[in-house]
């Protein structure tokens, strides 16, 4: 199993930046396939970023395409999510999200059901 725990959230204003961290330990973290997901009050978890294990392939949903930068450092077990020019409606908790399965597609990295192993979340607020 992997442990995941992360922090960097916050009260940003729109249009200024954050950089969330997730610290995993247990497993080899090389071994996971890694994903940041949001949920907004009253709304369904939503896909922002994943990676693969050796970081070559990323994907981001469409809102977060361009502003929004997924990295990961094997070394320190740890991803990243850097986030600039926030809008309010990127408002949510952000849960970082695990899998060491195999054969992944790049649908199936922004499918919920794929991950297996989540964090408690870091809130992040921006604020008009």
């Amino acid at each position: 199993q992997v442990q995941l725990v992360e922090s960097g959230g916050g009260l940003v204003q729109a249009g200024g930046s954050l950089r969330l961290s997730c610290a995993a330990s247990g497993r080899t973290f090389s071994s996971y396939t890694m994903g940041w997901v949001r949920q907004a009050p009253g709304k369904e978890r939503e896909f922002v970023g994943g990676i693969t294990r050796n970081a070559i392939n990323l994907h981001y949903s469409d809102s977060a395409k361009g502003r929004f930068t997924i990295s990961r450092d094997n070394a320190k077990n740890t991803v990243y999510l850097q986030m600039n020019s926030l809008k309010p409606e990127d408002t949510a908790v952000y849960y970082c999200a695990a899998t060491d399965r195999f054969m992944i597609t790049a649908q199936g990295i922004r499918t919920m059901r794929t991950y297996d192993y989540w964090g408690q979340g870091t809130q992040v607020t921006v604020s008009s």
